[in-house]
């Protein structure tokens, strides 16, 4: 069973259709380390353990008669409790949505099915996913499995802690701001944020202003391309989708001689820990040696993080702000305060930023115009405490105060929910701390494959997936 736990989804889905191994014995290794780990880390808002075993023996015996089931045949899947399941309680981490059960899936949990997938829990996510860590009144705090006094990152949180524990090597989560990347920094694992439209978004409030992206968290860059190609494709629900090409990887296999890589070492933030630098470098020195050509970006970008936050918080305002009068007692402190910061812009506010947003989407657009990739740290730091206070703490890098969250911790990520690029965290290495640090490639439109296949070059470089926290087995 612990075995199990950490085979990779390709693997698992290789053994379940040459009948090497049984769906439903795979599954009952999962859920039993699921419910070993769930007072430790608690990475699920719900188990649906009865229904996906009954899914499993339909898979098992499909595959005993030689059905092709998909891609992700019999394979068990988590999926962040912010998309609706038919059938199973979709409470998007909040009071105020106690008891929903839907009764249509989102487009992505239909298409994992289609491929084959077995849906058997939802993980936690913070109220409406509105920040960069995991806990709420709702359902209580998600913790690292490296460490547990620290946090899991958010908001995708309760998928990456679960990955990472080896409750099933594939968790599907959202980004908004850094929702799939920051967890994927605290936890150890690759986590995509794909080009807007390339997975058809169908939770979008205003699909045509959306910053939100649907992607992967995985132990391995085969797992994220095997979810990403399994789950691409157009929908009517998502006006960016409709026009996205077909995921290819035009540099799988090539050298990397004369790669373009631009580097940058800093956003908006004054600092970054040395561990997470000297990692970074590591990775950078990596793909030198294999014949990338580095250069350090000078170019002096404005990463609008007022413009952004007022972007963010208005739209949060607007969206859930409805819901204080009634619910007000029983929602995240710190999403009444977003709530309430929101209300305070104005409309000039709001209209500068979507104008500033523009000139940041032209000013990275032009740097690769030079570069075929941009390579930052993915956060400043290692995983911070789990009783962070994330509305006005500060974070610290190596003892000195860096600011509140969006620009002291995840100041690399938000800018590229505003521009739609792709961008993808893997691990560079660890701190001195024994926690995980992560680097970030960025691209341009639709290269998302490209980061992958470049990934797949530092995994074999700097191996990590073979690598487990203490305390689980």
């Amino acid at each position: 069973m612990t075995d199990l736990a950490w085979i990779t989804a390709a693997e698992a889905v290789s053994l379940m259709t040459r009948r090497k191994l049984s769906p439903v014995e795979y599954l009952d290794a999962l859920l039993a380390r699921a419910e070993a780990q769930s007072e430790r880390l608690n990475p699920f808002a719900f188990v649906a353990a009865d229904r996906a075993r009954d899914e499993a023996k339909q898979a098992e015996a499909a595959l005993a008669k030689g059905e092709d089931l998909g891609p992700l045949a019999g394979l068990p899947m988590h999926v962040k409790d912010l998309f609706p399941t038919a059938g199973i309680p979709t409470e998007y981490g909040s009071a105020t949505k106690a008891g929903t059960i839907p009764e249509a899936d989102d487009i992505l949990v239909t298409r994992l099915r289609e491929a084959g997938s077995v849906i058997f829990a939802k993980s936690t996510t913070p109220e409406f996913g509105h920040k960069g860590q995991t806990d709420g009144p709702h359902f209580g705090t998600t913790r690292n499995p490296w460490d547990t006094t620290r946090y899991a990152g958010g908001s995708s949180g309760g998928a990456a802690c679960a990955v990472a524990a080896g409750i099933g090597p594939l968790g599907l989560g959202t980004d908004g701001a850094g929702s799939i990347r920051i967890p994927a920094a605290a936890c150890g694992l690759v986590g995509l944020k794909p080009t807007v439209g390339l997975l058809p978004y169908g939770e979008a409030g205003e699909a045509f202003g959306n910053v939100a992206a649907a992607g992967p968290l995985a132990r391995t860059v085969e797992d994220a391309a095997l979810m990403i190609t399994a789950l691409a494709g157009a929908d009517d629900c998502d006006p960016w989708s409709l026009s996205a090409p077909e995921p290819l990887a035009t540099r799988a296999g090539r050298t990397l001689h004369g790669l373009r890589v631009g580097y940058i070492p800093k956003f908006c933030n004054a600092r970054v820990s040395a561990d997470v630098e000297a990692n970074t470098k590591a990775v950078l020195d990596g793909l030198a040696a294999r014949g990338a050509v580095i250069e350090e970006v000078t170019d002096p970008v404005d990463w609008i993080e007022y413009e952004g936050r007022v972007l963010y918080q208005v739209n949060i305002a607007m969206g859930f702000g409805p819901l204080v009068d009634r619910w007000g007692n029983q929602m995240d402190p710190v999403l009444l305060g977003f709530i309430e910061r929101g209300r305070g812009f104005t409309i000039e506010d709001y209209r500068k930023a979507m104008l500033a947003r523009t000139r940041l989407f032209r000013a990275v657009q032009a740097l690769f115009t030079r570069y075929d990739v941009l390579i930052s740290p993915t956060v400043t730091r290692t995983a911070l405490p789990a009783d962070f206070e994330a509305l006005d703490g500060q974070v610290m890098v190596d003892g000195h105060e860096n600011g509140l969250t969006r620009q002291g911790m995840s100041p690399y990520c938000y800018p590229f929910n505003l521009t739609g690029h792709p961008a993808l965290a893997l691990p560079s290495g660890f701190a001195r701390d024994g926690l995980p640090t992560s680097v970030q490639f960025i691209g341009p439109y639709h290269t998302d494959l490209d980061l992958l296949a470049l990934a797949a070059t530092v995994e074999e470089d700097r191996p990590w997936a073979h690598l487990r926290p203490a305390g689980l087995d």
